[in-house]
């Protein structure tokens, strides 16, 4: 008589499976999510220094050498937080991609200063990460608890 052995799993080895499984996505996703917020704030600071960028040749172009107007691409318009960047730069990054998460805008522009803020959109994962700050000067400032009063260099 030949006996046939099942082939399979048992039920105990797959709730086992199943079990570690779900132990490392728990420990896994939240590092996950961490990790994207991170490249995103990264993508932001790279807008940020390429907006800067901007505004130095729009700098050395002008006669005589001003940032203002910057923030409405010279058409008398006032420079204000949220001021829409026009033709000079995209007004949002990343700057490639279709999802955005950060506003980009000119909060401060002068003859021979300038202030570029990156603002988490809300509704994104980005939303409680804070903004991110460039000065003409060189200055680097994020907001890392969103609460105005927690300010590193990044």
């Amino acid at each position: 008589m030949n006996i046939v052995k099942a082939r399979g799993f048992t039920l105990i080895e797959l709730v086992v499976v199943v079990v570690i499984i779900s132990i490392l996505v728990t420990v896994a996703l939240p590092n996950y999510r961490q990790q994207l917020v991170k490249t995103r704030r990264s993508e932001a600071q790279s807008a940020l220094l390429a907006l800067a960028n901007a505004l130095e040749r729009r700098f050395t172009v002008n006669s005589p050498s001003t940032y203002e107007g910057a923030a409405d691409d010279g058409n008398g318009g006032a420079v204000n937080t949220g001021a829409p960047l026009s033709s000079l730069f995209p007004s949002q990054a990343p700057i490639n991609g279709d999802k955005k998460f950060y506003n980009l805008s000119i909060t401060s522009a002068s003859n021979v200063i300038f202030i570029i803020r990156a603002v988490p959109i809300a509704g994104t994962d980005q939303a409680d990460d804070g903004y991110l700050e460039l000065h003409s000067n060189g200055a680097r400032v994020w907001d890392k608890n969103n609460d105005g009063s927690d300010l590193v260099s990044w």
